[in-house]
């Protein structure tokens, strides 16, 4: 009992402080930072066990959260599992998190962390490794297992993963004879055409292509595939090197400005993840960059797009291949909880193979256990995970260990510099000449 009122003068007091600091954010940032429901608290008795799960809710996430949370719970009476509603913004929700953090508090035993965070949040978990991780660690992907080992411990277990793709409609590239666009200058010409073919038939709500332009952590996965793909390296190499600001960095990036008001809508740079899924869902976009999970909410009854899309990989620059950012979610047990051995019990289960494989048959999110891209269930269900498996385990890492614990701020900086050359303020070689000294000042590394 004294848990779950703790957990509501928290949340009320952190609530307190984003609507203070809403009043001099965006719109976007607003909006993002939702309620928790009383409703989903349950009531403990004196001996039972809670555990409380910080979960995303973009997409099916948080139904299949609690879903799973359901599971546990028939196999373990004893425990109640409560799943925590946070902030769809990436920021948002780390800010969310600092505040549970600042406090040690034991409100949260389970956090759902980006695969950017290990580094910069290693202090506040506990070591997986102790509770029971080791008998099951070797079935994910080794890249993903490496980057939530800090020092040696295994503060988070991957969960699922991610990697951008393109979404492109086949009923469109077969009536205007186009196969899918191989190279960004293709995309923009079939966009082009396709938008106007569309808007001359009468749907003048109809855009070429959309994608995640606002200042957030989804445009740092954009502009990064941008650059990656146009042979333009990363913003920090492995080594600790500044390495962004470079002509075929600025060239992408200078390309990308243009698609904004021709093949997508103004209001692109205020787009987030399911911003643009609602376009494309609704049967008004071309092509869509975004994650996996779009892919079974597209194939839902109440789709427009249902049975009319496919998925492939993001164009190739002039200069480069296509590239895909590494995304994907882990689950990592605070160190101030009450029931670690509880809470890495349920962690752990939530990640497991069979738990794993209801993910992705349900909601198109990506296992990050090998095995279950070879079992006829998810295949079935998303075929793309068989035949785009190399842009998966070949994604590219945002710099988060090298830059670690100062990644944070290093994606601010880039996605903040991007989206003034996005929004016309400046030109793409000023920006990043502009970036790598405040990269330097922020690292405090060399520039390339």
């Amino acid at each position: 009992m004294r848990k779950r009122k703790n957990l509501f003068c928290m949340l009320l007091v952190v609530l307190l402080v984003f609507s203070l600091l809403a009043g001099c954010g965006s719109p976007a940032e607003e909006d993002a930072v939702e309620e928790v429901s009383e409703e989903t608290i349950t009531e403990p008795s004196e001996e039972e066990v809670v555990i409380t799960v910080a979960a995303g809710a973009v997409g099916q996430e948080l139904e299949l959260t609690q879903l799973a949370a359901e599971m546990y719970m028939d196999d373990n009476p004893n425990v109640i599992v409560n799943v925590l509603d946070t902030p769809d913004l990436a920021q948002d929700r780390l800010g969310l998190y600092l505040q549970f953090f600042e406090a040690q508090s034991a409100e949260v035993d389970i956090y759902q962390i980006d695969v950017i965070w290990p580094g910069d949040l290693e202090e506040h978990f506990v070591d997986l490794y102790e509770y029971g991780a080791d008998a099951v660690v070797e079935d994910h992907f080794p890249a993903i297992v490496e980057n939530n080992t800090v020092n040696g411990r295994l503060v988070a277990i991957p969960w699922f993963t991610d990697a951008g793709l393109l979404y492109y409609r086949t009923d469109l590239l077969e009536k205007y004879d186009f196969a899918p666009p191989e190279t960004w200058e293709e995309l923009v010409e079939q966009a082009q055409t396709i938008q106007q073919g569309e808007r001359d038939e009468g749907n003048q709500d109809f855009v070429g292509y959309v994608w995640q332009g606002d200042a957030y952590e989804g445009l740092t996965c954009n502009a990064l595939e941008w650059i990656a793909s146009n042979n333009g390296g990363t913003i920090i190499s492995p080594e600790g090197v500044i390495t962004v600001n470079n002509e075929n960095a600025a060239e992408i990036i200078d390309m990308a400005a243009t698609w904004v008001g021709t093949i997508s809508p103004e209001g692109v740079t205020g787009m987030a993840e399911e911003d643009a899924r609602a376009i494309w869902q609704g049967g008004n976009a071309a092509f869509m960059r975004n994650w996996p999970y779009a892919y079974s909410l597209g194939q839902e009854d109440d789709s427009a797009v249902k049975d009319i899309f496919d998925v492939s990989p993001l164009p190739a620059g002039t200069n480069g291949e296509p590239a895909a950012t590494l995304g994907g979610w882990q689950l990592a047990v605070s160190k101030y909880s009450e029931n670690p051995d509880v809470a890495a019990d349920v962690a752990l289960f939530m990640a497991s193979y069979d738990m794993q494989k209801m993910r992705a048959v349900d909601g198109s999110l990506n296992p990050t256990i090998m095995d279950l891209y070879e079992d006829e269930d998810v295949l079935e269900a998303a075929p793309f995970f068989g035949s785009l498996y190399d842009v998966f385990i070949n994604a590219v890492a945002r710099p988060s260990t090298a830059s670690a614990p100062n990644y944070n701020a290093v994606s601010t900086a880039f996605f903040r510099a991007v989206h003034n050359v996005l929004n016309g303020n400046t030109d793409a070689a000023t920006a990043l000449e502009e970036l790598e000294l405040d990269l330097q000042d922020i690292t405090g590394f060399d520039i390339e």
